[in-house]
């Protein structure tokens, strides 16, 4: 019974250190290291553009909303309201691109033609002389919240796309490498103005 115990704890030891190999690591200054990191900073960056332009688009959409709802309000100026929707749908069109952006031109004009909307738009919703219906006043302030987190959005991209370019100035020679796509990564505009 005895042999048999101590046949059963040396089983049970080579078990247990056989069983308890760590994996092996990636070694960090590796180029297969490098690209699993660069992968996951150009995931966050792209998490973040998506997020500010569904934020904008929801902007977009309730401000389509809320001309519609005017029209239907009485001694509502339907033209008016028409040539604003019209400069809402174009809107879109207008915006920069994740790679367009690197001329600030555009940005600034994209951010002009909206604030010169949405000026026009809270004066005929939100006339001093009277109080707007429920609707209207629920979807102008749905408009007005998401334009006050656009500039928290684009400070999280600018954080994101900085660790995105940092990272790849940082490891330029395991990106050479690594050859295709990441060999011709370049860095990302911002939209803070880099001096």
């Amino acid at each position: 019974m005895k042999r048999l115990t101590s046949l059963f704890l040396v089983l049970a030891t080579l078990t247990t250190i056989s069983c308890n190999r760590t994996p092996k690591s990636i070694d960090p200054a590796s180029a297969q290291a490098v690209k699993v990191q660069l992968d996951i900073l150009r995931d966050t960056v792209d998490a973040r553009w998506h997020e500010m332009q569904t934020s904008d688009d929801a902007k977009l959409r309730a401000t389509q909303q809320l001309l519609r709802e005017l029209t239907t309000q009485p001694g509502a100026d339907r033209t008016r309201l028409a040539q604003l929707q019209y400069a809402n749908d174009r809107l879109a069109q207008r915006r920069y691109t994740q790679q367009s952006m690197a001329e600030s031109a555009l940005i600034d004009a994209y951010d002009t033609a909206q604030d010169s909307l949405l000026r026009v738009v809270y004066a005929v919703a939100l006339p001093a002389d009277q109080e707007p219906a429920a609707p209207v006043k629920t979807l102008t302030d749905q408009i007005q919240s998401a334009d006050a987190q656009l500039v928290n959005f684009r400070i999280r991209y600018d954080q994101a796309a900085s660790r995105f370019n940092n990272y790849l100035q940082v490891h330029t020679a395991e990106l050479e490498q690594l050859g295709g796509k990441y060999s011709k990564l370049k860095p990302l505009p911002l939209f803070t103005l880099q001096n």
